[in-house]
């Protein structure tokens, strides 16, 4: 792996803890929301079940919601029993009791009558079936994204519609002050007219996989952690992380960093709820090993307006590029450079383009929507929209040629083969 997924990762642990507090404007945090003991009610508390508590799980999404008072971990979930403990005892450990309930099976949680949410923190070929079964039993979801196929991720918006849940696809980007910044001076013209974004995304894995099969490990519910995803045997560089570069079960940096960084080229380019009407892409993928998704890439969208979208492996960056200037950023969250000191300057003003955020992070957006039943910041169309980008540029790399893509009905153009991959099936017993 890159020294830049590292990186962001380790961040993610260091700051968990402190993320409500760090970056208040403009969401207005109080003291109680920031999680001062006895500040809120029971009554008045949102119980959460935690499904997959892994490394991410824990260090972002678990700690983070026991940072905000009004929200009351009572459930963990996960297929590992390591993991399981030592989230037990940090829910626990937090509250000063024994109370904190554990499961291996996901339906246990989300059978319980007493639970308002649930957070999925699982590999990706989880997370739209999980997060479907979860708000059909009348549970609000907050999910890691993104999807696994553009056909999955349909069926998850129009069922989160459907049963009326409240759903955040769980990343911070749109209350990183650096991304919304952007995006709002972009919005607002301060480039002219938009023609080009462009984004760079971590390149890798940087090792095969090794894929002799070995024992499942003790403590592990291996069929469980497989689920939907055809079977395959248990091998050690597959689960924990690694199981990114596998196209059964992810999409590789192109949809797990895409998710991030495309979302902030939508958001700035104003093409949140479409998308690029082109596809072409080329890439280095994987062999000789475990690992067969894309490690290297260069792919251009071009929208139905005449803007492309130029996304390659590099550093993770984001730039937009327009008719009078561009402003961007080279590195994660780094500082914001600009043709010139004017955009970096410039002030907005209280009649233009307010992008919605909120700076204490998607947790906090999230406990926010459940009360009031507003859309969160990264809702279900929204995230579609973005992993839509993924999944077509790996569809084009895979099959080595330009694609029309028709955002409007999620179709490529004249091309079935294509269309084909564009939903998988799922081992039986389940199902969407």
């Amino acid at each position: 792996m890159r020294k830049e997924g590292i990186t962001r990762r380790k961040f993610l642990k260091k700051t968990s803890s402190v993320a409500i507090g760090a970056m208040s404007f403009p969401c207005i945090v109080s003291s109680s929301v920031l999680g001062k003991a006895g500040s809120v009610a029971a009554s008045n508390r949102i119980t959460l079940g935690f499904i997959g508590v892994g490394g991410h799980g824990i260090g972002m999404n678990l700690m983070t919601f026991l940072g905000n008072a009004d929200a009351q971990a009572v459930a963990v979930c996960d297929v590992d029993t390591n993991n399981l403990k030592k989230a037990r005892d940090i829910v626990n450990q937090k509250y000063g009791n024994n109370d904190c309930a554990t499961y291996k099976d996901f339906r246990d949680v989300i059978a319980r009558d007493d639970i308002d949410a649930v957070m999925i923190s699982t590999p990706d070929h989880w997370h739209v079936p999980m997060s479907i079964a979860a708000a059909k039993t009348g549970k609000d979801v907050e999910c890691e994204k993104p999807t696994l196929t553009v056909q999955e991720g349909r069926v998850l918006c129009e069922t989160m519609k459907r049963y009326g849940r409240v759903f955040q696809w769980s990343t911070e980007d749109r209350s990183v002050h650096e991304y919304h910044r952007m995006c709002e001076l972009v919005r607002n013209g301060r480039i002219g007219e938009v023609h080009t974004v462009r984004v760079e995304l971590p390149s890798g894995p940087h090792n095969p996989g090794d894929p002799a099969p070995l024992p499942v490990p003790k403590g592990l519910d291996y069929e469980m952690w497989l689920g939907p995803a055809r079977w395959a045997p248990y091998t050690k560089d597959k689960i924990h992380f690694h199981w990114r570069w596998i196209q059964a079960y992810s999409g590789g940096q192109l949809a797990d960093w895409g998710a991030h960084l495309l979302d902030g080229a939508q958001w700035g380019n104003n093409t949140e709820h479409t998308g690029p009407v082109e596809v072409e892409g080329k890439g280095v993928f994987c062999k000789g090993g475990l690992y067969d998704t894309a490690k290297e890439y260069r792919i251009e969208y071009k929208y139905a307006n005449g803007v492309k979208l130029i996304v390659t492996s590099g550093t993770p960056s984001l730039k937009f590029e327009g008719s009078e200037g561009w402003i961007g950023n080279r590195g994660w969250r780094a500082p914001l450079q600009a043709s010139s000191k004017s955009i970096l300057d410039s002030a907005i003003g209280p009649n233009e383009i307010h992008l919605y955020t909120c700076r204490a992070g998607e947790q906090r957006n999230f406990l926010d929507c459940v009360k009031s039943r507003k859309d969160c910041y990264f809702p279900p169309e929204i995230g579609q929209r973005c992993f839509t980008i993924a999944h077509i540029g790996n569809i084009s790399m895979l099959l080595g040629r330009k694609l029309r893509w028709d955002p409007e009905k999620e179709k490529f153009i004249n091309d079935e083969q294509a269309n084909r991959m564009l939903s998988r099936s799922m081992r039986s017993p389940w199902h969407l």
